[in-house]
C-alpha cells in the first residue's frame, strides 16, 4: 500500500468553494513574477482573501526556490497551523504538485494541488487558458 504524498487535487472550483466555506484556507501560487505580472492571478477579495506568492521555482534559471518551505512558512504567518489547509497553484499543475508534496513533506497536513492550476493544459495548437484551468472555468481573476 503506498502512501499518499499529499492531501489529494482540488479543481478550480473545488478550491474556490474551500477557501470560500474554510475561513484558515490559503492559496499560495507558486508561479514566476511574470507569470503574476503579464498572465494573471486569481482574485480572492470577495472572499476577503489575497493569493501568497512564494516561487517554486527561481526565474530565470527555474531552479528549485531551496527555501520555498521556509518562505511559505513566513507567509502564512504565526497564526497558521500545519493542518490549515493549502491549496497550491501554477500554470498548469505541475509545479504546485511539487510545492504539495514539498509541505506535506515538511509536516503540513492539508496540502492540496489544484489541477489544471492558472491557465490549464495545451490545445492541439499548443496554446493554454483555452481547454481548463482557473481563467476557463470563469473563476475571478486579474491582471497588476
Amino acid at each position: 500500500m503506498s502512501k499518499k504524498k499529499y492531501a489529494g487535487d482540488k479543481t478550480p472550483q473545488e478550491t474556490w468553494d474551500l477557501l470560500a466555506e474554510n475561513p484558515n484556507a490559503q492559496m499560495i501560487d507558486v508561479r514566476t513574477d511574470a507569470e503574476f505580472v503579464y498572465v494573471g492571478s486569481p482574485d480572492l477579495s470577495s472572499l476577503g482573501k489575497e493569493p501568497l506568492q512564494v516561487y517554486w521555482k527561481i526565474f530565470p534559471a527555474m531552479t528549485v526556490n531551496p527555501d520555498f518551505v521556509a518562505q511559505t512558512v513566513q507567509a502564512l504567518g504565526p497564526g497558521a497551523g500545519k493542518d490549515t489547509p493549502l491549496l497550491f497553484l501554477c500554470r498548469s499543475g505541475i509545479r504546485s504538485l511539487h510545492a504539495a508534496e514539498a509541505m506535506t513533506a515538511a509536516g503540513w497536513t492539508a496540502c492540496f494541488n489544484v489541477t489544471s492550476g492558472f491557465e490549464g493544459d495545451k490545445n492541439k495548437k499548443k496554446h493554454r487558458a483555452t481547454v481548463n484551468g482557473w481563467q476557463v472555468d470563469g473563476l475571478p481573476w486579474k491582471q497588476k
